[in-house]
């Protein structure tokens, strides 16, 4: 099992090529909780996520006999750009096999760090396969998670969250294969052996909350989730002992938790974080892990690497399921001033316009009628209900986009 020593080891190995990341405290989501919370924030880490830490580690151990062949990895993201950094910062060749369905944005990102990307498989599973026949050839093969030179280098996070903030009683960490969380725990109950370690998966995929009900690794169904990053079938063999061993408790969050965590860190502490990195901060709100008033939490924002366009769906979603988008249409007459006549409503109640679809002609729209689809920013729940009390009133008949959807399920 992975040791103190071998964490502080690699602490001291890979400190010129990794930053320390800050470890922010934020006043939004200790007031929500009554517990004194902090960010430990790897989105600011090279590459944008945690996974340098141990494939630095992994290669500098292994120095010099990767200078000939390289190294070889395979993932759909975040690895895949950890592997590159750490590669050529020690000034040797990586190869990357990814997926067939690896975003076109990841595969262009690990080539401009410099990579030399395979695409191959249509699972990861077959992706690690093709990158372990490479690794015949006499590359150096960096498994994700499930090495302990690795789960040393992602260790270095437990020792900078104490030494920096040695009072913590509490770390959450988002687990997948499990290489982040057993790094962290092997750390932190060494240097304080009373400190909780709790995992968040996401519920689409919980392969490590199985494992242990198990006593052993067990394959799940890996559904799709925004927590792509932790979308991981089965656990480690060797993170699992240090999971069972030293891992206090591991909880779920669902797809709307993760992405309203998501929204809120990004319009809190203006931190962009991707799906596995905001999990912790979704366990941490939807009340499944105990946290007495006043303790010490450090949530371990593992990544921010998250598509622009997926981003842009998860927020404008998760601000609709919060009432803050509100989407209705209206048939107005078509005539001059009809239009202005119902947006004034919605300026006098506080509504914010986003967008507006003007539209003649439907069948089901009478001929001298015009339908008015619009979408509007509002406070909240109770908000965007005086918004449409208040058209209503004035004599309008709305459809809000819920009640469309339930009358195409109808029909």
């Amino acid at each position: 099992m992975v040791s103190l020593v071998d964490i502080r080891a690699a602490e001291q190995r890979i400190a010129p090529h990794v930053i320390r990341t800050p470890l922010v405290y934020s006043p939004t989501i200790s007031t929500l909780t009554g517990a004194r919370v902090f960010l430990k924030l790897e989105t600011l880490q090279k590459a944008g996520s945690f996974k340098v830490r141990g494939a630095t580690n992994k290669i500098l151990l292994n120095c010099p006999a990767v200078r000939e062949h390289g190294v070889v990895a395979a993932s759909a993201g975040n690895h895949a750009q950890g592997v590159v950094v750490a590669a050529r910062a020690a000034g040797v060749r990586s190869t990357i096999v990814m997926p067939s369905w690896a975003s076109i944005s990841k595969q262009e990102a690990t080539r401009g760090y410099g990579a030399d990307v395979v695409i191959s498989g249509s699972s990861l599973e077959e992706s690690i396969g093709r990158a372990g026949e490479l690794a015949r050839e006499g590359r150096l093969f960096i498994h994700p998670y499930d090495d302990d030179e690795v789960i040393a280098g992602q260790g270095t996070i437990g020792t900078e969250i104490l030494d920096d903030l040695p009072e913590t009683d509490l770390i959450m960490v988002p687990v997948g294969g499990g290489g982040l969380i057993a790094g962290i725990a092997a750390a932190a109950k060494a240097l304080k052996p009373a400190i909780r370690i709790i995992g968040i998966q996401a519920a689409a995929c919980p392969s490590a909350l199985e494992a242990i009900a198990a006593g052993s690794p067990v394959r799940v169904t890996a559904r799709p989730t925004i927590a792509d990053g932790i979308r991981v079938a089965e656990c480690g063999s060797r993170t699992f002992p240090i999971l069972q061993e030293l891992v206090d408790q591991v909880v779920l969050a669902t797809e709307e938790e993760i992405a309203d965590a998501m929204l809120l860190l990004l319009e809190r502490k203006h931190v962009v974080a991707e799906g596995a990195g905001a999990a912790p901060l979704a366990a941490l709100l939807n009340g499944s892990v105990g946290v007495p008033k006043g303790s010490t939490v450090v949530l371990v924002i593992s990544g921010g690497n998250v598509d622009s366009a997926q981003f842009f769906r998860i927020v404008r979603q998760s601000m609709a399921r919060q009432g803050r988008i509100l989407r209705f249409s209206v048939l107005l007459e078509d005539r001059p001033g009809a239009l202005a006549e119902l947006l004034s409503i919605v300026a006098e109640q506080g509504g914010n316009i986003l967008h507006i679809d003007h539209t003649f002609g439907e069948g089901e729209v009478p001929v001298m009628m015009a339908r008015v689809e619009v979408e509007l920013e509002t406070r909240g729940r109770e908000h965007a209900g005086s918004i449409q009390n208040a058209i209503r009133d004035a004599g309008y008949r709305i459809q809000t986009a819920e009640e469309t959807a339930v009358l195409h399920v109808q029909e």
